[in-house]
């Protein structure tokens, strides 16, 4: 299993996540296909909040698409909502997990236990600060391409 997504951001870099297949096997499985499968290349993160997350992995852009694939079942876990966590956004329901996810600019305990946890930005989150932010945003940061290794 690959050990790392890499994210090319259009603010000028890359961001390496760790993927925890300790933490949420389904949800490191997913996120690798789709990455693998060049679903998120070209995806806009369509809600930036400064201070808090980075949400994206909607290929419609607008907060209410995902993945063809069905939605996966929560994999809750006690790994703590801090800055450059990587979790699965979902709808209230718990196993409404799909494609999208966030990137957390600060604490956000709040979260804990409550979404799934899947990675850690090991490197590279000056690029994540510096995506244009809005909700929505009106002119959206991208991955230009995502790759697992």
């Amino acid at each position: 299993m690959a050990d790392t997504l890499t994210l090319k951001l259009s603010t000028g870099g890359d961001v390496v996540i760790k993927l925890r297949p300790d933490l949420a096997p389904g949800h490191v499985e997913r996120i690798t296909k789709l990455a693998s499968d060049g679903f998120y290349d070209g995806v806009v993160f369509h809600r930036v909040i400064p201070g808090f997350m980075a949400q994206g992995g909607d290929p419609t852009g607008t907060g209410t698409g995902g993945s063809d694939l069905p939605d996966l079942k929560a994999e809750f876990n006690s790994e703590p909502h801090v800055r450059g966590t990587c979790s699965m956004a979902r709808t209230p329901d718990p196993n409404s997990a799909n494609s999208q996810f966030f990137i957390c600019f600060d604490d956000a305990h709040f979260l804990d236990g409550q979404y799934t946890v899947w990675g850690q930005v090991e490197s590279g989150m000056e690029h994540v600060d510096a995506l244009p932010t809005g909700e929505p945003v009106p002119n959206p940061g991208k991955i230009e391409k995502a790759t697992v290794s």
